[in-house]
Parts: structure tokens; C-alpha cells; sequence
């Protein structure tokens, strides 16, 4: 099942996209919430607008060099333990949403997520257990500022700024997640490759080390980390990212007037 969240121009409104990606039957109410049931309304994809496909009340974990690549490029090892951190939710925006550079950064980088979003209260959660917490799963962008990154020596600012956590285009609920392609291409060209099967620590170990520190809230968002291939991004270029099974979504950067 893939559940989006778009407008027609009115208030978000939920709904169920058919396999095709064309189509969107309307549901009432927030499926996080409330049990899904059709209102009988139908809507073409290409005549809405899809937005995040949630906003989630409490937070996104982040977890950084989760792919062993990745933390080489990036010139370091991967953690023993995974590497956390906090995204406030005003730094989401949806597909096709512009990604605004501030002018504190000069150094914007975009890394192609798979996204796990929570499905119910939970703490302290087993590996095993992990699949009764999670609605689905989703593409995430996860922006960053290498310099501020870098300079600040924590992550708040660079990886939290308004719109710096592109997601969509929807939440895939069935989902077998052990080998699927992540892809990110700035222009139309292919910059990340990757595969989950290359993630260090699994999605099951990822909930059972995040719901051990934090207690989950339906809509919290997890991001597993980026394989190899980040790079700069300028203004004026798109950015898609993709996730096999889910979809793609590209965002334009801007930088902020």
C-alpha cells in the first residue's frame, strides 16, 4: 500500500496511490491516526500536488556513516555504535518543494536516503521486534552544509535548516528493504549508487538503538544513512533521489534571496 499526501490547492488530504503511480484514491482522515476508509474520491497524480508524506509531531533521528563507503569518502571509519542525530521537523518540504541554500552556507550537499517512518508509541523496541513499529517506509534527502558541518563540530545547524529534509513522494508499506538500490542524480546525473544491502547496521538494529535512547511517536522519521557519491550541489540545479520499491522525488535548489 502507498499512502501520499497531496492538495488539489485546499487543505492536505491523504490518500492511497495505485501501482502504476497514476492514480489516487482519497481517504478520510490521518491513517496515523485514524483507520483508512475511502471517501469514494479519485484524483490523477499529475493534477495534484503531492506533499511530504508526513510531518512527523516529534522528530527525525538522522544516523550518520552508515555505510561503510560513505564514512570513507567522508574521511573517517564507521562508528562501532550507531551515529545519531536530531532533525526538527520544519526542515521538511515534499517533492518538488525548493531546497533553500541560506547564506550562512556555501557548501550544500544532498545524500539519497532510504526513510523508515514509525507507525506507533514504542520505547525500547528489539531488532526483532522492530517491524510491529514501523508504517512504511519512504525517500529522504538528507541536506546538509559541509562547512557548517564541519565548523560547528555538531549537527543541528547543517543538517536542520528549513527545507534541508526533502521526503516523499509516499510511504510504501509492504516492503522487503534488504536490496534495494539508492540512487541520487544532480541534473539527470547519476551521483549515488548504492544498495541497503550494504547498510552497517539494519534497519531492525537501527529501531532497537534509536527506541532504547528515544521514545518513538507515530510519524517519528528514521533516516538509515547515505552510500557513497555525495557532492556539492549549486544553485539552480535539481536534485532526484531514489529508492527501489518506493520511487523518486527531485527538489530544485535555490538560494535564498
Amino acid at each position: 500500500m502507498r499512502i501520499c499526501r497531496f492538495t488539489t490547492g485546499d487543505d492536505p488530504m491523504f490518500g492511497l496511490v495505485d501501482g502504476a503511480g497514476e492514480k489516487i484514491a482519497e481517504i478520510s482522515g490521518d491513517p496515523l491516526y485514524t483507520r483508512i476508509e475511502l471517501t469514494g474520491a479519485t484524483h490523477r497524480v499529475d493534477q495534484v500536488r503531492l506533499l511530504a508524506p508526513v510531518i512527523p509531531r516529534s522528530k527525525i533521528i538522522g544516523i550518520g556513516k552508515n555505510y561503510a563507503d560513505h564514512a570513507a569518502e567522508m574521511g573517517g571509519e564507521v562508528p562501532a555504535e550507531p551515529l545519531m542525530f536530531l532533525i526538527p521537523n520544519t526542515a521538511v518540504c515534499g517533492p518538488d518543494d525548493p531546497v533553500v541554500i541560506p547564506s550562512v552556507t556555501t557548501q550544500v550537499s544532498y545524500e539519497a536516503e532510504l526513510a523508515v517512518v514509525i507507525g506507533r508509541l514504542c520505547k525500547d523496541v528489539s531488532a526483532e521486534q522492530a517491524g510491529t513499529a514501523i508504517l512504511g517506509y519512504t525517500v529522504a534527502n538528507d541536506v546538509t552544509a559541509r562547512d557548517l558541518q564541519s565548523n560547528d563540530g555538531q549537527w543541528a545547524r547543517a543538517k536542520g535548516m528549513d527545507t534541508f529534509c526533502p521526503l516523499g513522494p509516499w510511504i510504501e508499506t509492504d516492503l522487503d528493504i534488504d536490496d534495494l538500490s539508492v540512487v541520487s542524480r544532480v541534473d539527470g546525473e547519476v551521483r549515488q549508487d548504492g544498495t541497503t544491502a550494504d547498510l552497517v547496521h539494519g534497519v531492525g538494529a537501527l529501531i532497537e538503538y534509536v527506541s532504547a535512547a528515544f521514545t518513538l511517536l507515530p510519524g517519528d522519521v528514521i533516516l538509515t544513512g547515505t552510500p557513497a557519491g555525495v557532492g556539492l550541489v549549486e544553485p539552480g540545479q535539481r536534485v532526484e533521489v531514489e529508492v527501489e520499491g518506493i520511487g523518486a522525488m527531485s527538489n530544485p535548489f535555490v538560494r535564498a534571496d
